[in-house]
């Protein structure tokens, strides 16, 4: 690999409509990203598994196989950033979205300098929580967070939750779920508003509101929940914000 020229990111389009998919390409690969091209759900989900990209913008009503359950699909395999694309008329809001593991949505009709800053975002956030795959192993790497039972390991992306009784168990997070969750553990006990999870989650120039973080944390607890039914370590302070608590 040239160090001084790194492959451009590859973003799959995956949409129904040829006019996104024609005018959306050419507008990523003017920004200098390389773009895949799939214009089903079922011809995309085969080849996002097979050759994974580097983040995937999903619609979500297409032939064949749906966005939704492309996703759901997709995540049982991979945890490869997802944007969804939801049209106004559809009844699948932004919660659900953010519940089946997408990373962001945006609405259509929508605009493409926004799409594009979405993508450079979730981006920004998954490189900060990769190594390359030659230092995987044996490079340098960020110490892993340990609090009570909770293990977070940033370079490899891995959260471990001790479920008690000698049960650990993997939870899988999305780029985003990860970031929320890393800056509420880096400071057990104290609270974080909702304003302070979107500035470490989001770039400064992507706008989210609080729902959406309301709709993160939801899912996070769901996904601790399924490796410990009783876990309680995120905390709600209703018109304040959230706290993890060490147990």
């Amino acid at each position: 690999m040239d160090i001084d020229n790194p492959p451009s990111p590859t973003i799959a389009l995956v949409d129904d409509d040829r006019n996104i998919l024609t005018s959306v390409s050419i507008a990523l690969q003017a920004e200098g990203f390389a773009v895949r091209l799939y214009s089903d759900g079922d011809t995309a989900l085969r080849a996002l598994i097979e050759n994974q990209p580097d983040l995937v913008v999903l619609d979500i009503k297409m032939p064949r196989m749906d966005g939704m359950e492309v996703l759901r699909r997709l995540r049982e395999k991979s945890q490869v950033p997802v944007i969804f694309l939801t049209s106004k008329d559809t009844e699948i809001d932004e919660a659900l979205g953010l519940a089946m593991g997408a990373d962001d949505y945006i609405g259509k009709p929508f605009s493409q300098r926004l799409l594009i800053e979405r993508i450079r975002a979730v981006l920004r956030r998954t490189a900060n929580r990769r190594l390359p795959p030659d230092q995987a192993e044996d490079g340098p790497a960020a110490d892993p967070i340990v609090r009570g039972r909770l293990t977070m390991d940033p370079a490899r992306h891995r959260v471990l939750w001790d479920a008690g009784e000698g049960r650990r168990g993997d939870v899988a997070l999305t780029v985003t779920e990860f970031m929320i969750l890393e800056t509420l553990a880096a400071r057990p006990g104290f609270v974080k508003s909702r304003d302070q999870l979107m500035d470490a989650a989001y770039s400064h120039d992507v706008y989210v509101d609080d729902r959406t973080i309301d709709s993160h944390i939801k899912r996070l607890r769901k996904k601790f929940r399924a490796v410990d039914h009783q876990f309680k370590a995120i905390e709600t302070l209703y018109g304040v914000g959230y706290r993890f608590n060490e147990e």
